[in-house]
């Protein structure tokens, strides 16, 4: 929990500095996400940190709410009235307040969530991975850049766990066959997950596999080297989040808008 803590913290930090960057007008800039500005991505952001505090201090409250939860478009329109400098203290504080909960949890401790129940350690590895993913998109919108870390291995991490729920959550059979994973990570040590002797298996950038995962590029414009059935079948639906199937994103080197 420590190192997660460490790295969630680290990742926060990323983000609040690309916020830094903001002129007035960029918070409506819009994002690779369909309808989505960059203020949208924020607000969703501080929203979720509550609703994490919620679900890791009292789990009942949690439930009661998530069971009327409407959509993520839905909120994202509520808050658009809020002023740049209202969004930025928002996120702030929520990201605070969650962390310093965070902080309080064992790593096996179990936390409701909207999809499946979570540990602690997945709960705080997927509020790492939704930040990245979030920054990710706010960077397209403003043309930047981010230079990737080994915080990756995080993401990478829950994206191959959450191999089940992308299947369930489509109402599909889970593949028998097991998927080996084998990344390099931005420092260029590997990075690998899944049985060595699996035939199936995802080979590639840990960059190009995180940004397939969460659903911020299109397989086709990916260096990945995918091999097998079971394999291609994942990568067509993995989604590391929580929640309905994502829209995805489409193909650029296809043609695709």
């Amino acid at each position: 929990m420590g190192e997660l803590l460490a790295d969630l913290r680290a990742e926060t930090a990323s983000l609040d500095d690309l916020l830094l960057t903001l002129e007035p007008g960029d918070w409506e800039l819009a994002t690779p996400a369909e309808g989505w500005a960059v203020r949208d991505q924020v607000s969703h952001l501080a929203w979720f940190d509550e609703a994490a505090r919620t679900a890791a201090t009292d789990p009942d409250v949690f439930r009661a709410a998530a069971a009327h939860f409407t959509s993520t478009d839905d909120l994202a329109a509520e808050f658009r009235g809020l002023a740049a400098d209202e969004l930025l203290h928002w996120w702030r504080t929520a990201r605070a307040r969650s962390i310093e909960v965070f902080a309080r949890l064992s790593a096996r401790d179990r936390l409701p969530w909207y999809g499946p129940d979570m540990s602690a350690a997945s709960f705080v590895t997927a509020r790492l991975m939704e930040t990245w993913a979030h920054g990710q998109d706010v960077a397209d919108a403003l043309g930047v850049t981010r230079e990737p870390t080994r915080r990756l291995r995080h993401v990478a991490m829950i994206g191959v766990r959450a191999m089940p729920y992308g299947f369930a959550v489509r109402n599909l059979p889970l593949p028998e066959r097991p998927v080996r994973v084998e990344l390099t990570m931005p420092d260029e040590t590997p990075w690998t997950a899944g049985p060595e002797d699996a035939a199936d298996a995802v080979r590639g950038p840990m960059l190009d596999f995180c940004l397939l995962v969460t659903q911020r590029v299109h397989r086709d414009d990916t260096t990945l080297e995918i091999t097998g059935e079971t394999a291609r079948a994942w990568m067509e639906i993995a989604q590391a989040f929580a929640g309905p199937p994502g829209k995805g994103r489409s193909g650029k080197s296809k043609g695709h808008s």
